[in-house]
């Protein structure tokens, strides 16, 4: 689970920002909604270990993330908190599996086939598998990138912008799909799309 606790991050001290406080159980799904300009971006890094905050904390399955440092922090996250990112940081000289396999031991795990062929099977993408990255298109992206923040079966998945780009029709393909993969976890989509809040029935706004 997620917890935090009157976090700020500030960037100049013109440049602050305050946000909410959060709870979010295993299991929970919380729409975290806000306009361009009020920290959304922000407050996922700080969610997921990428930002110290200023003040404040995020605790994580009862680890207070700012009590972790480099490699251990490395760590935590890789084992306990996905990211979906808007562009995925997929290492494009490697192939849909070996960037899965990689993921899995930059945690700390040892790479395991028969679980990224599952994953990849359930979203129609094991026929891609030995596919180079930049190959693939937007949506198989995106879907590798749902995959990749879950691989290692983390506590926490947190969504960023996953809709923003997106029609109708495959907003609601793409929320499905997280809201299914993701169900075991305690998954926070960060957006400013509000077509998502007739989904997600505990929503919190940013101003």
């Amino acid at each position: 689970m997620l917890i935090t606790n009157q976090l700020q991050f500030r960037y100049t001290p013109q440049r602050a920002f305050t946000f909410p406080n959060i709870q979010c159980k295993q299991g929970e799904q919380l729409l975290l909604l806000g306009a361009s300009g009020v920290g959304k971006t922000t407050l996922l890094h700080l969610l997921g270990g990428l930002l110290k905050p200023t003040e404040g904390q995020v605790v994580v399955n009862g680890q207070n993330l700012n009590e972790l440092i480099g490699t251990s922090l490395d760590r935590f996250r890789g084992q306990h908190i996905g990211i979906i990112f808007q562009q995925p940081p997929f290492l494009r000289a490697l192939t849909v599996q070996e960037n899965l396999i990689l993921t899995q031991q930059l945690a700390g795990f040892k790479p395991d086939k028969p679980l990224i062929h599952k994953f990849l099977e359930n979203l129609n993408l094991l026929h891609q598998r030995d596919m180079k990255t930049d190959r693939l298109s937007v949506g198989e992206q995106q879907r590798v990138g749902i995959i990749r923040a879950l691989i290692n079966r983390p506590a926490v998945v947190l969504a960023d912008e996953p809709t923003s780009a997106l029609d109708d029709s495959n907003c609601q393909e793409v929320i499905r799909l997280l809201q299914t993969c993701a169900s075991d976890a305690a998954l926070i989509i960060v957006t400013h799309d509000v077509r998502l809040k007739s989904d997600f029935k505990n929503h919190i706004e940013i101003v």
